[in-house]
């Protein structure tokens, strides 16, 4: 037996009301809130199940969990060997940024070989995702469309269809008759995204479900659609260049560690094997403010450029512009040139950027963000052949991290010979020369030393 009862809830943040509010309580937005009915269980006291019933856990092997490739490198990498039968995925991504041709390609890879396919599309007409088949490749002919947003009819289809993948794009575009709500509302979103759940799981079809993003880079709708599904990817990148990153939120069948990344050309996503190539290909090496960074994306290696520009200005304080760094620890950089260097920042303008439209936010790139900031306010060279890779900490002090002897391999196959590293390091490979410092004014006086 069921009771309903009535709650309110933010269209925008899923936020859950006692009563109607002009203004939600969670993300502070105006006339979101709206009434919604909920359905509670109420069970009769005590269960007709006994501890015989009980199947044991050890009884159930690992065949139903093992993923089957796609066939696309990259997003088989990322996910630790390809989908899990039966599994709902979503896809995230600010709009624009390529998740249709994503999730398309990886729809005609899957089908390629012959597998059952079917791609809901409730945002394009038929004839739109067919053009943009023929741009990326050979359509399959085991690849099937279905135009229809009806959540109840769609179900219905694939029922009978059984097909081994279902790709929806989008989730926002769904409706379910028997909600008193518009499409891509908070209710709406909740009550598809199970039903295509429970779907999923009993007829063992993978599913792939694309959810847009807002401006602030969150879930649109409710996170609890993050929290139904079994993986979580994120599709990132700047829409004016032409890489792009497939990262792991979630992942209930394998590891949230890899990272895939791609290249948005005329014919589609193509899988990069060697990022660090691509981001070094136009380097200037002797420029100021210039330094080479390895860092960690995932499980992968890859050697990213910072670069640093600091200009005089007519204003009091340091004005501060990044791009793919921190805001917070160019700060942190400039804060520890001040105290162990008396290198002032006043009445400047600083930008920072990592080139390539890479992104480095780990502790690794703290000494390599310092070095290109003195670099550039001292307007001095460093070595074109040098790569640094420590964190530094608040009293100055240089500390290893994780995955050095990764970060130091992927420096010397790029042909990099001098790396700067703290003195708890490992050894280099042979070939490669470490400049071991304790400290950030240990690190440039070791550079003065080589530059002399």
């Amino acid at each position: 037996m069921a009771k309903n009862r009535r709650v309110f809830v933010c269209s925008d943040c899923g936020t859950h009301h006692p009563r109607w509010e002009g203004r939600c309580n969670g993300c502070g937005s105006w006339a979101s809130v709206a009434e919604a009915p909920v359905e509670v269980a109420v069970s009769k006291t005590g269960s007709t199940a006994t501890a015989t019933d009980l199947p044991a856990l050890e009884d159930f092997g690992l065949s139903g969990c093992l993923p089957v490739p796609i066939g696309f490198d990259e997003v088989d990498s990322v996910l630790g060997g390809g989908l899990v039968p039966g599994s709902v995925t979503l896809l995230s991504g600010e709009p624009g940024i390529g998740k249709s041709t994503l999730s398309l390609q990886i729809a005609m890879h899957a089908a390629a070989p012959g597998a059952s396919v079917v791609l809901v599309t409730g945002e394009e007409a038929p004839a739109q995702v067919a053009a943009r088949g023929v741009r990326t490749g050979e359509i399959p002919r085991s690849l099937s469309v279905l135009d229809n947003t009806s959540v109840s009819e769609v179900i219905a289809t694939l029922t009978e269809a059984k097909p081994q993948l279902v790709v929806i794009d989008s989730i926002q575009t769904l409706r379910c008759d028997d909600v008193d709500s518009a499409a891509g509302s908070v209710t709406q979103l909740r009550s598809a995204a199970a039903q295509l759940v429970n779907m999923a799981k009993a007829l063992n079809v993978t599913v792939l479900i694309i959810g847009h993003v807002t401006k602030d880079g969150t879930l649109a709708g409710p996170r609890v659609l993050e929290h139904l599904v079994d993986t979580v990817l994120s599709f990132e990148g700047d829409r004016m260049n032409s890489l792009r990153y497939l990262r792991v939120a979630k992942h209930r069948y394998g590891s949230t560690t890899d990272v895939g990344v791609f290249e948005m050309t005329g014919q589609g996503l193509v899988s990069i094997r060697d990022p660090s190539d691509l981001f070094l290909v136009d380097r200037h090496p002797g420029a100021p403010g210039s330094v080479v960074v390895p860092t960690i994306e995932g499980r992968r290696p890859l050697l990213v450029e910072l670069q640093s520009l600091v200009n005089q200005s007519h204003g009091m304080g340091a004005h501060i512009s990044t791009q793919g760094v921190p805001t917070a620890r160019v700060k942190q950089a400039m804060a520890l040139l001040s105290r162990y260097l008396d290198v002032e920042f006043v009445s400047t303008e600083v930008f920072v950027s990592a080139a390539g439209g890479a992104k480095v936010n780990e502790p690794g790139g703290d000494l390599a963000l310092a070095l290109s900031l003195l670099s550039s306010i001292r307007n001095v060279s460093l070595p074109a052949n040098l790569v640094a890779c420590a964190e530094v900490g608040l009293a100055g002090e240089l500390r290893s991290v994780p995955h050095m002897e990764r970060r130091l391999q992927e420096a010397h196959r790029m042909g990099f010979h001098l790396v700067i590293v703290p003195e708890s390091a490992p050894e280099p490979p042979m070939g490669l020369r470490l400049v071991r410092a304790r400290s950030l004014f240990g690190a440039v006086e070791e550079i003065q030393a080589l530059s002399a």
